[in-house]
């Protein structure tokens, strides 16, 4: 017996696809198979399983648990849950591995994997190692146990840990996805006013789609923060590993922003520390972690590639523009917008002000949105490759760590390749508007020597 994967679901960081076209339950069996056989051959034997709101989701946590119990080894169930919560589960149960059904920031019939070996990320070369290994019907036999365990509060409790945040008004978009019922539960414990939307658990996303990184998916938010007159609002994506937020005026605090704030009590308590970011975060954000006296490292998109660069530099807070934050300070490492949101309260709490005044206070970069376009896969990665050489023979200055970062005396432009689609991805910063488009012309001129042109945005 063997499986073999649809090519186009073994992503960079994850396992992910269109339910009933490119994903299905003997994937969601395979990888439990082959994930369990991994585990029991590096002499574990418990993984944890989670899984988020969509519909899908039930059927195919019930072929993951039959692949994992046939593979010999044994399941710790928590339920319907967001992604953080699967990763506290891993970090505190005693488990060897956990595994979330997820779909992520993805419309409602998408489904995909993510998961953990061994308290560290399973991306890249594990995932298809993992399909290989199915492919070949390399699999352990064996029989395990299933158990359950309810862990919302024992959760709750550990992100309300060491909580000395003032009481603010602030309003909060679920999005209907899975971190409904954990923030329902914490808000009733944080001081200070609250005003929820969107946390009844809908898999078809009847409100708006569930990415707070996408300007228009705020609106409600932003409507509830001018209603009520409240402080701020944060937002969260299906899963909830990403965080929006705005502040008093309805202002969009991006991820790079929010970073910039998190950071600053953190250099306060780790003078000198090593804050991530990686590469289509601002020059804003670079700067001002030097100025409060940190170590500011450019990293590669992708919060696998993050969390191992966390690891290695021993960095205690990281964080990406897609609303990634991942706090090893007081924390475990690893991406969780909802305790991203806690430190986001007690930050603004301790540098004295209000977010909307911390947000003015920010210098104004006038910048591009990300620009994402379509382009053949095989033509992704060596596009990226011609510009980075002729970069070079121009004598340009260029930062090469995650496709091409090339720095003006206008300001900065990005080139790089998705490694999750057939996708490339632009931005560009500059100090004036002629700046801008000068280094938007950069681009395209780039783009036009190897044959292409910017096409039409393409989503997530």
């Amino acid at each position: 017996m063997s499986h073999r994967f649809n090519p186009t679901s073994l992503r960079e960081y994850d396992i992910r696809g269109i339910v009933g076209e490119t994903l299905g339950e003997p994937d969601a069996y395979a990888v439990g198979r082959t994930f369990g056989t991994l585990i029991k051959r590096k002499g574990g034997s418990r993984v944890a399983v989670g899984r988020d709101g969509r519909l899908s989701s039930p059927a195919l946590a019930q072929e993951l648990v039959r692949g994992l119990t046939e593979s010999g080894v044994d399941v710790v169930r928590i339920g319907m849950s967001p992604t953080p919560m699967l990763y506290f589960a891993e970090a505190e149960l005693e488990v060897d591995g956990g595994i979330q059904i997820t779909g992520s920031h993805n419309p409602g019939h998408y489904n995909g994997f993510k998961m953990v070996f061994f308290h560290t990320a399973f991306f890249g070369q594990d995932i298809q190692k993992l399909g290989r290994m199915a492919a070949e019907g390399d699999w352990e036999e064996g029989s395990g146990n299933v158990a359950d365990a309810d862990i919302e509060e024992l959760y709750v409790e550990r992100l309300l840990q060491n909580f000395d945040g003032k009481p603010y008004r602030i309003g909060w978009d679920a999005g209907n996805g899975a971190a409904g019922p954990v923030l329902e539960r914490l808000v009733q414990r944080l001081p200070g006013e609250h005003h929820t939307i969107f946390t009844e658990v809908d898999g078809t996303f009847p409100n708006h789609h569930p990415d707070p990184t996408v300007e228009s998916n705020l609106a409600d938010l932003k409507a509830l923060v001018a209603e009520k007159g409240l402080d701020f609002g944060i937002a969260f994506d299906g899963d909830a590993d990403r965080i929006g937020a705005i502040d008093g005026m309805g202002r969009v605090i991006w991820g790079d922003q929010l970073l910039a704030v998190l950071a600053e009590p953190v250099l306060r308590e780790l003078p000198g520390s090593t804050i991530i970011a990686d590469v289509k975060a601002s020059q804003a954000l670079y700067d001002r972690i030097a100025e409060l006296g940190g170590k500011p490292v450019m990293w590669k998109t992708g919060h696998s590639l993050i969390k191992s660069k966390m690891k290695e530099t021993g960095a205690p807070l990281a964080g990406e523009m897609s609303g990634h934050i991942f706090f090893a300070h007081e924390w475990y490492g690893f991406d969780d917008a909802i305790y991203a949101a806690i430190r986001l309260i007690r930050a603004v709490s301790q540098l004295g002000g209000s977010l909307t005044e911390i947000r003015s206070a920010m210098p104004d970069m006038i910048n591009t949105p990300e620009m994402r376009f379509q382009v053949d896969e095989s033509r992704k990665f060596p596009v990226v490759d011609e510009v980075l050489a002729r970069l070079k023979a121009q004598g340009a200055n260029v930062d090469p760590t995650d496709g091409a970062r090339v720095n003006t005396e206008d300001g900065w432009w990005l080139l790089r390749a998705s490694n999750t689609q057939d996708v490339l991805v632009a931005r560009a910063e500059a100090r004036s508007e002629e700046g801008l488009e000068r280094l938007v012309a950069q681009i395209d001129e780039q783009l036009a020597a190897s044959g292409l042109s910017r096409g039409p945005q393409v989503t997530h």
